[in-house]
């Protein structure tokens, strides 16, 4: 139960002269040094499956995606009458095959927490998708869907900076953890020091000794900070691992 570590896409910034030289991609520069990668792309505007046949095709074997679900779904209809949406992203993403390693089902904050319709979405999702799948709710109103959430094997992402009452830390399904860091105080550019990747490579060595699949997600890339600090806690998970 390796932890999973990369950064919400696949850049390679000038910040690390040396490190990502060489001839090929970005990504399969990046896949060198980094284990996963965070697709936000496909929340805007859906890929061909050869495209993410290409992109799975330009990693290594061990490599994962984690893809984040269409803004259509989450944010157009709000979770619902979305059966055909989600089977057409399902059919895109799935040209990644083995390395499709989760969903991210980040929700709009004005959308609350309604168990009818969270119901009916998850166990659609769930009869045509059994991999990892994480949520990222942002309405204080979701708390109440862990009871759910633990029923179909969903796990809640946690979030830096912190938006809700106990989402600092991971929650939902026990069987999956999943951070995404975007940079705090000032977010998607600040970098995370020393100290604070040490604390999270704690975390998610432990998670790994209790064989629970961990995944680290930096989204702070607006300056270049996230390959540091995803570069950095890989090193140190590996040194304690």
């Amino acid at each position: 139960m390796k932890p999973l570590i990369g950064c919400a896409g696949w850049s390679v910034s000038g910040k690390h002269p040396g490190r990502f030289s060489g001839s090929g991609t970005h990504l399969q520069r990046y896949g060198v040094h980094l284990g996963c990668v965070e697709i936000n792309s496909s929340f805007y505007r859906p890929h061909r499956p050869q495209t993410y046949v290409r992109w799975a095709e330009s990693v290594p074997e061990d490599f994962r995606f984690s893809v984040k679900v269409p803004k259509q779904i989450t944010h157009g209809q709000r979770l619902r009458d979305c059966e055909p949406l989600l089977e057409q992203f399902l059919a895109q993403c799935s040209g990644l095959g083995k390395k499709l390693g989760c969903l991210l089902v980040q929700l709009p904050p004005s959308l609350t927490f309604d168990a009818a319709t969270a119901e009916v979405f998850f166990a659609m999702l769930r009869q045509r998708f059994s991999g990892a799948v994480v949520l990222e709710p942002r309405h204080a109103s979701w708390s109440a869907a862990e009871p759910l959430l633990q029923a179909q094997q969903i796990a809640r992402a946690a979030v830096d900076p912190s938006r809700l009452s106990g989402d600092a830390l991971p929650g939902g399904w026990p069987g999956l953890r999943y951070w995404r860091l975007h940079g705090s105080p000032h977010i998607y550019h600040d970098s995370y020091d020393e100290p604070q990747i040490q604390a999270l490579a704690g975390d998610l060595v432990g998670a790994a000794s209790e064989g629970v699949q961990s995944w680290c997600i930096f989204d702070n890339t607006a300056s270049g900070a996230a390959l540091g600090n995803a570069l950095l806690l890989s090193k140190l998970t590996t040194i304690r691992h």
